[in-house]
């Protein structure tokens, strides 16, 4: 995390977010957040092997399946139906289909105009994504969908050009195994581009499986609540000195660089030693130094104190809430 709180540039944005919202304790008559889907990855990266084999090589053929493309042809695709934007703690913001299931751009395909280099045993592996019903949803621009006619004179969806494709070792929303497979497969954005985690807002929510709906900063990481702190009639952190070394403050964030949490007392506050400090509902928020990855929940219920948080400003998963 940035250690830089005092510069021009933060009180620029504190003052900005303190002109969209009011004092705690205040109604706040601002809509909420765009409620965007936030999925968290199950697996790591694969590795090249052929779906269902549980093992990986060294060298592949770059297409992620075994031996040369070709030799096999790929089963009926399903439906592309109604794409939408989820925020991945790993990859960004990524494009997925209409069962929520992560969608991938090829290296070795071309984008203007569009080509697909990947039939045969590369297209079982990653199966073509149909461009007949495809449809724009939340986060997606219809500009952006086109299509592209196979070797095979099938329709594939495009995105900004590039082919679009699943990935058969991706089983459930969210997954994201493709990412980075033979260093040429990608998860994509919703512009075509390469899916980045720079892309996260400042603060958005991910949905974790086993707590649910949980705020996370730009980097993806958990954010948590101290319940020694206090939230009305102003917000106040007790948690100082070497507390600061193991839960640092998150760093205010302009409230329009926020997705799906609460507007209402979304703000910073100046702490007792003079720094500034981001407030989700008005309490103080925090990352946790023991979390070392996005998606990490390490400080979920550390000293029967700290909890993860939730959009509207709660503890998750606190006995008795």
């Amino acid at each position: 995390m940035k250690t830089s709180w005092r510069t021009a540039a933060l009180v620029a944005t504190a003052a900005s977010v303190l002109a969209l919202t009011t004092a705690c304790g205040q109604d706040n008559a601002g809509a909420p957040a765009s409620s965007a889907q936030n999925v968290g990855a199950t697996a790591p990266a694969g590795g090249y092997g052929s779906p269902g084999s549980g093992t990986t090589t060294g060298a592949g053929n770059g297409y992620g399946a075994d031996g040369n493309q070709g030799s096999a042809s790929p089963a009926q695709a399903a439906p592309a139906g109604k794409l939408t934007v989820a925020a991945h703690p790993d990859l960004g913001k990524v494009l997925t289909d209409g069962s929520g299931l992560t969608l991938y751009r090829f290296d070795k395909d071309v984008a203007d105009p569009p080509k697909s280099n990947c039939d045969g045993d590369c297209a079982v592996t990653w199966p073509p994504v149909p461009a007949g019903d495809a449809s724009a949803g939340a986060g997606v621009d219809k500009a952006m969908l086109g299509e592209v006619t196979r070797a095979d004179g099938s329709k594939q969806l495009t995105i900004g050009g590039w082919p679009a494709y699943r990935y058969a070792k991706d089983v459930n929303a969210g997954d994201a195994n493709g990412q980075g497979v033979g260093g040429k497969w990608f998860a994509l954005a919703a512009d075509g581009k390469k899916a980045s985690v720079a892309s996260l807002p400042g603060l958005s929510v991910r949905k974790d499986a086993k707590l649910g709906d949980v705020v996370v900063d730009k980097n993806g990481m958990t954010v948590y609540r101290f319940m020694k702190d206090q939230a009305w009639p102003k917000s106040v952190s007790n948690c100082t000195g070497a507390c600061l070394g193991k839960w640092p403050a998150v760093e205010p964030v302009s409230a329009d660089n926020t997705e799906g949490v609460k507007k209402k007392g979304l703000m910073p506050f100046t702490r007792s030693d003079g720094r500034e400090q981001m407030t989700v509902n008005c309490w103080p928020i925090y990352t946790f130094s023991g979390d070392k990855a996005p998606g990490d929940t390490n400080g979920q219920g550390v000293g029967g104190t700290w909890y993860a948080v939730s959009p509207d400003g709660k503890p998750v998963g606190m006995p008795g809430k």
